[in-house]
């Protein structure tokens, strides 16, 4: 159910029933965050809570301004977006190379958990530009999308291939730059979006088939380097990236070692039985517990019933986005919301794999529960395009302001 508050000339457009969902996506975070007070070794749970209470409401306040405006007005500033992010991206970048050849980070970027990925900005917080590339790419490959079907009405496979250049420009030079932070995880997500709008996009199938291929060979290349030429394959990945497929295979192999973040979520999960420890337990230590981990800290709260209320919580918001897409009429808005459904269905899955063993550990948290402010930031910014364009927006609608008088009958009364 979506309403309309007109203040002056402009429409602020509010989608009822997905601000709902956000807001029990926000309670179910703050109690998680709250239940793990007693599993954080680094900082003050309570200063986590506070600040993502904060964040929230940043959030909120954003996708508020955002529904001030039309998405068209908005999609003009994705390319400078977009070029002040492959900045910050380049800085992060000379940083690293600072850290590893001369021992010194840039000013605002130091090296945190063996990458460098984000700027510390004193007194407020911590910026991650990966994380809002993501949303910018999105916006950008369904603009370029549209573009290119608007101008090609029955495309050749030339055509579609000049199109995957097209995104390919926009999209490999960022990703070149987030693997060698190193930040694979973030690489992986962006990668799995993209290919889902493609797969959506009435690309010929040919090409989707090519890029599937083209990952299991690399995935498949990988392994068997990883079994039978370790020693070629430490020449140029890091023995930290292998020790987390080492935590995978083997979970008990190195308990105190890199296999302890696995190993104490599988036990947390397996020993809190139907309805957990309760509130803020202490029973097994797990690291980020506010963060990566924090679906096996909820675990041991509240047992099988509270990680099926989050399970259950993850694919609401999931049906309720796709039912949004279902009833979208303009290209753009619609692969937008595709994009957006496909990053978070991904980092749902990855993150509740790897907790449980399924999937290998690679730092991806569970969007709007985990602590981060700029994961929730970016996920509200993609929230505000999404509930500028939902079909419920036009049901209803709330005037605020000076309204002028009608004069003709035929205008009819207006929606209140």
């Amino acid at each position: 159910m979506k309403h309309k508050i007109k203040i002056g000339k402009h429409t602020l457009r509010i989608d009822i029933g997905f601000i709902l969902i956000l807001l029990w996506m926000c309670a179910l975070s703050c109690l998680a965050l709250y239940t793990s007070f007693n599993l954080i070794s680094i900082g003050s749970g309570t200063r986590y809570l506070v600040m993502q209470v904060i964040w929230y409401i940043v959030g909120f306040t954003t996708m508020g301004i955002i529904g001030y405006f039309h998405n068209r007005v908005l999609y003009r500033y994705m390319r400078p977006a977009y070029n002040f992010l492959m900045g910050c991206l380049v800085y992060l970048f000379l940083s690293m190379v600072c850290s590893r050849l001369l021992h010194f980070n840039l000013p605002l970027a130091p090296t945190l958990n063996g990458a460098v990925s984000w700027f510390q900005i004193p007194f407020i917080s911590s910026f991650q530009p990966s994380e809002f590339l993501k949303i910018v790419l999105i916006v950008m490959t369904a603009q370029t999308i549209t573009s290119f079907q608007k101008k090609h009405k029955n495309p050749t496979m030339h055509d579609d291939l000049h199109m995957l250049w097209e995104i390919g420009k926009v999209v490999l030079p960022p990703l070149v730059l987030i693997f060698l932070q190193p930040d694979t995880g973030v690489c992986i997500i962006i990668f799995v979006t993209i290919l889902v709008m493609l797969m959506c996009s009435g690309i010929r199938k040919q090409y989707i088939w090519i890029l599937l291929s083209l990952a299991v060979l690399a995935i498949g290349g990988f392994f068997y380097l990883y079994f039978f030429q370790e020693d070629f394959l430490h020449s140029f990945v890091s023995s930290y990236r292998l020790q987390r497929i080492d935590a995978w295979l083997d979970p008990e192999s190195n308990i105190r070692g890199s296999s302890n973040q696995l190993y104490t979520a599988l036990l947390s999960l397996g020993s809190s039985g139907l309805t957990g420890y309760g509130l803020q337990p202490n029973i097994i230590a797990i690291p980020e517990a506010h963060t990566d981990f924090i679906f096996a800290a909820f675990g041991q709260s509240f047992g099988l019933i509270g990680t099926t209320v989050i399970v259950l919580s993850c694919f609401g918001l999931d049906l309720y986005l796709c039912k949004i897409a279902y009833n979208m009429r303009n290209r753009t808005d619609r692969l937008i919301v595709i994009g957006v459904i496909g990053m978070l269905f991904y980092q749902q899955i990855q993150n509740l794999g790897m907790i449980v063993g399924l999937l290998p550990i690679t730092g991806i948290t569970l969007p709007l529960i985990s602590y981060g402010g700029s994961s929730i930031l970016s996920y509200f910014i993609a929230f505000g395009f999404i509930s500028n364009s939902s079909p419920q927006a036009r049901k209803k609608g709330i005037r605020i302001g000076k309204l002028k008088k009608r004069t003709s009958a035929n205008k009819g009364s207006s929606n209140v």
